[in-house]
Formats: structure tokens, sequence, C-alpha cells
């Protein structure tokens, strides 16, 4: 019925973009690397520089330096150049994030859509004769219902439902629908309906008239044969509208839906009753209402913190004080997802302006993502101007390392990987014991709750945990429990989930350590130890149990322990041997942005 879309637009969110630098301009910092970012084609292509581009139609933007010593600003440049590329893939990565935690609810409500619709044209298209005199074809009652969807947005601020359904209305458009959206401000006592009918002609028919007549609309939805295509006007924020206008507004929609078969979508940023507290009982009469319910606030975030600072999209980093004060600045903002997208970038901006080697996130990104030929050269360079930088004194000699550019970013690899699976992996548990992510991260970023392992302790913690230091990135600290904290209560929930639960959160363990196979290991030795309790384990799977630990003791030698408390124990050394706060890494300054006292002035 509707065509289908080819692909995703990517215009909605571009908004947000655009938003958020212009709430960059009074820093000067952001303003600085956004006129870089301006004046960057310009630059390139007039007066002749020592540069050469890395590639002339590369997606990447990033400029190469020549061989020659590099000055101050040219350092500077290159990160600038670095925060692009980064900040980029972030964008990205929470533009699919938003995306993908909205995509159920607007399949749900282009589906509701064409059924409305279908409804509408079982009365019958209406007669060229009828459809061609300027007024609303006469019609019964029931014939002038306006079907209507409520979308219960449970935000508090309406920047975030702008983005929602911008998004919404090319998901709409992208499905084969005539979209068109009203402001709150075009529903306001000072307009007129004359004002949004003005408006819709404008965006339907892409031209600017003077008349505000829906006859005008209706002729070119009949001209054009759009009767396989519904018309669908989004009012983003119901209870930000004047009641009369919006009522004289619905009615007089219902008076034309025959000829122009509109369906309406409006916004709800309270509870489903606020139509009713909005409208006037002759408006309300009309419609014929659907209600939606996207994600909240904190689902939201979640989502959008989960991808940016512990999947591996990018390597940049936060410390801990700055976690605590973005989750401060999130809940203060009453749940608002574009602040705390503008402070993190905001923190990443800092981070490439006051760090001197933060160029190096590029490198470690352009490997994560195999970008090859027009990066070659690019992280040929970079070690060049690194090595000099890597001899201060602000960055301790590492053992093990030799302040190898190579040796120092695979171990930040390496541990940021570790890292993020047993944060994640915390963090299955701890959705059913209701425990936020934001809550969790802040708490696995503490360094006070790390302490380092002295030189006698630390031999004692290989022989018991069978393990050796390969560098000084291994087992230097200890998890100094905090009962009342997130981790102790998340590694204690795992003994009270049933059964069901357990194995959901197994599942889920399998899915997450698959990229480190020694602890993907232990998470099927698990599931395999859950199966036998169970009562569901073949007799190859027991064979293959039992010859894995024949020969050792281990987690899952036979005892008394039930699963849940293996589980519990997994866990435990979990975090004991691989969740090490950022701020405890060597060269850590790198990567992670911790500077809060920047962060608040700004």
């Amino acid at each position: 019925m509707a065509p289908s879309a080819a692909t995703l637009v990517e215009a909605p969110l571009q908004s947000t973009v655009e938003n958020i630098e212009t709430n960059f301009q009074p820093f000067y910092v952001l303003h600085k690397a956004s006129s870089r970012k301006n004046s960057r084609k310009s630059n390139l292509c007039g007066k002749s520089r020592k540069r050469t581009k890395l590639s002339p139609s590369g997606p990447n933007g990033i400029e190469n330096l020549d061989d020659e010593e590099p000055d101050g600003s040219q350092l500077e440049h290159l990160r600038m150049e670095c925060l692009e590329l980064v900040w980029s893939k972030l964008e990205t990565t929470i533009k699919d994030v938003l995306r993908d935690t909205n995509v159920k609810v607007f399949d749900d409500i282009c589906r509701w859509v064409y059924e409305s619709f279908a409804a509408i044209r079982s009365s019958g298209i209406p007669s060229s004769s009828s459809a061609s005199r300027p007024f609303p074809a006469f019609t019964r009652a029931e014939c002038k219902v306006l079907f209507t969807g409520l979308v219960l947005t449970k935000n508090m601020e309406v920047v975030d439902d702008l983005l929602t359904f911008e998004e919404l209305g090319y998901h709409l458009k992208s499905h084969g629908c005539h979209v068109a959206s009203l402001s709150s401000q075009e529903l306001s006592a000072k307009s007129s309906i004359g004002g949004c009918i003005r408006s819709l002609l404008r965006q339907l028919l892409k031209v600017t008239v003077d008349a505000a007549d829906m006859f005008i609309l209706a002729s070119w939805y009949r001209e054009q044969g759009y009767y396989e295509n519904p018309v669908v006007v989004i009012i983003e924020d119901i209870e930000r509208c004047c009641g009369s206008v919006l009522s004289d507004f619905i009615i007089m929609l219902s008076e034309w839906v025959v000829k122009i078969p509109i369906i309406l979508i409006m916004g709800v940023a309270t509870t489903i009753d606020a139509p009713a507290n909005v409208l006037r009982s002759n408006a309300l009469q009309q419609l014929c209402a659907s209600k939606f319910i996207l994600g909240s606030p904190a689902e939201r975030m979640e989502a959008v913190v989960e991808a940016v600072l512990l999947k591996h999209c990018c390597m940049f980093s936060i410390g801990h004080k700055v976690a605590v004060f973005l989750r401060k600045y999130f809940l203060n903002q009453d749940g608002t997802l574009t602040s705390f997208i503008r402070a993190m970038k905001i923190a990443c901006v800092q981070h490439f302006s006051m760090e001197p080697l933060s160029f190096m996130l590029a490198r470690l990104l352009v490997e994560e993502e195999n970008m090859d030929g027009n990066c070659a050269s690019f992280l040929e360079v970079l070690p060049k101007h690194a090595s000099d930088l890597l001899s201060d004194s602000r960055y301790s000699l590492v053992e093990g390392t030799d302040n190898n550019l190579g040796n120092i970013l695979s171990e930040l690899k390496r541990w940021r990987k570790k890292w993020s699976i047993v944060v994640l992996c915390l963090y299955q548990v701890g959705k059913f014991g209701k425990v936020q992510l934001l809550d969790l991260l802040c708490e696995a970023l503490d360094p006070q709750l790390f302490k380092p392992i002295t030189s006698e302790n630390s031999s004692r913690l290989q022989q018991e945990q069978g393990t050796s230091f390969s560098s000084s990135y291994e087992l230097q600290y200890q998890f100094s429990s905090r009962k009342d904290g997130y981790i102790c209560q998340v590694i204690r929930k795992v003994r009270d989930l049933p059964a069901e639960f357990l194995h959901q959160v197994l599942m889920s363990w399998k899915k997450i350590t698959r990229c480190v196979p020694e602890i993907h290991q232990n998470v099927k030795d698990l599931l395999l130890a859950f199966k036998l309790g169970n009562g569901k384990s073949s007799e190859k799977d027991i064979a293959d149990l039992s010859k894995r630990h024949a020969s050792r003791n281990g987690l899952f030698v036979k005892n008394s322990k039930s699963v849940m408390e293996k589980a519990e124990s997994f866990l435990n050394s979990l975090v004991s041997e691989h969740m090490r706060p950022v701020e405890c890494i060597p060269f850590h300054e790198l990567i992670c942005f911790k500077d809060v006292r920047k962060l608040q002035l700004v």
C-alpha cells in the first residue's frame, strides 16, 4: 500500500546538531573549534599550505602533516581534526541509538496511520463534482471522525520532543505519507486558524500561499492523484497550545476529512487525560483516539550511555567526577537528553583542547573501523608527533611498554574492552533490581574503590587466582567493596534471581563476552552448569564439561555451590580482575577527560 523506504532518512537529527552548535556559541573554545570547521574547505582550497589532504574525496576529513617539525598551531589543528572525526563517530552512534529506541513505536504508528486511512477511504472517494466544490463535503456525522494518535513522550522539556517528532515525520514520509508539523506557537492565542492553514499549504505544496483556504489543499490532493497516500498533521505538544484555537482547528479538519484524508498525531508530555483538559467538548467528540507510548527519557539515556561510554564506538572516556557531574546535570535538567548530549560534546571538545596527545584517539578509531587506504599516511604521521610528547614528565614510564606508542594503545584498547564487558554484565543483573546504568557507571569509574595491591599481596593474589602480571596494566588494584554500593547490590542480586531470569542473564553475558575468549568460555561453562541443573543438557555437553575441568581446579569443579553462587563468584572475579577505573590506567590521559572544573565553568 505504502511505498517502502529504501534508506533511513538522516535529516531529522541534523537539527539537534545545529541546536547544540548554536548553544555552544558563547563558549570560546567551542566557537574556535566551530570556526575551524566552517573555514576548513576554504583554507584547503585557498592558500598553499604545508599540509597534504589525506584523501581528496574521503569521508573522514582528516588532514596530514608533513614530515617537518610541527609547531604548536599545527598540532592544535591536528587535534581539532581528530575532534571532528571522534565526535562525528559519537554523534552517528547517538543518532542510531535514538532511532532504534523509537523505531518499534514508529512502526506501530505507521501501521495505525494506514489502517485509519483505509477506514476513511471505506466511505468512498468523493466524486469529481463534489471534490471540485470549494467547501467541505456534506457527510454523515460518523464520517467526520478525525483519527488521532496521542503519543505520550514522558518528557519535561520540549526540546527532546521536537527531535522525536522530526524523526517520526521523516519515518512516515519514508513510508509514503504526506506530513506537516505545527508547533505550539502556530496554535497560540495570538495565532489563528488561517496561520495554521498557511503553514500546512507551505509544507505540503512547497510554495508560499497568501490565501488561507483548505480548498487549495483539497485541489492539490485531488489533482496530484494522492488518493493512495494519507496526509498526517503532527502537533508536537498539545499542552502548550491554546485550547480554543486547537479546538477550532480540529473541528475544521473534521469537516474536510473526506476530501482530504487527514490523520492527526498529537504529542502529550504528561498524561492521557491532557486533551480533555485542553480541548472543548465539541472538538473532543470529533476525535477517534489511539494511544502510543515512547520510551522514557531515562530509558533513552541508558541506551545512549551504553552505546557511547561502554560499547566500542570510540575510545573517548570520562573520569569519575565528570560522570557524577553529568548524572546530576541530566537529573537537574528534568531528564533532557539534549542537554546531556550537549554536555558530552563540551567534555569532548575540552579534552581535545587541553590534552596534547588526544589526537591519538583518531588512530584508535581508525584502527577499530578498519579504515584502509585513505588513513594509511595519517597512521604513519601520528607516532612521529607523539613520540616527543610521550617523554613529557606528566606521563610516567610504564613497565612492559617502554613507552612504545603501539604498546600503550594496545593496552588501552584491551583494558577498555574488558572494563566495558564487566560493567555491561553487572548491568544485565542490575536491570532486575532497578539499578540505573548511569549510577552503576559512576561507581565503576570511582578510583577510590580500587586500592593498590602491595608487592606482598600481589604474589599471593597471583597464586590464588592462577594469573601473573604480564605488565603494569595487570592486577595492580583490588576492588574495595562497599556494601551499600550499586556493584555489591548487583552481585548479591544474582542469588535471588529466579531460574528463568538467571537464564536470561547468562544468555546476555554470552553475547556480551564474545569478544574476550577467556571470559566467554567461563560464561559458556556457567550455561552448561545451568542446563545440567535443569536437566536440559545432552550427553555431549556433559562430556565436554567434564573434559574441560578434569585437569584443573576452578570455578566449575563439582561442589555443593548452586549455579547462582557460581554466577555470583563469576561476577566477583570479573570485578576484581578487570574493572579498574580509567583513572587507574597508565596513560589514561590520552583518552580520558576528567577536569570537571573546566566542564562546570562552561
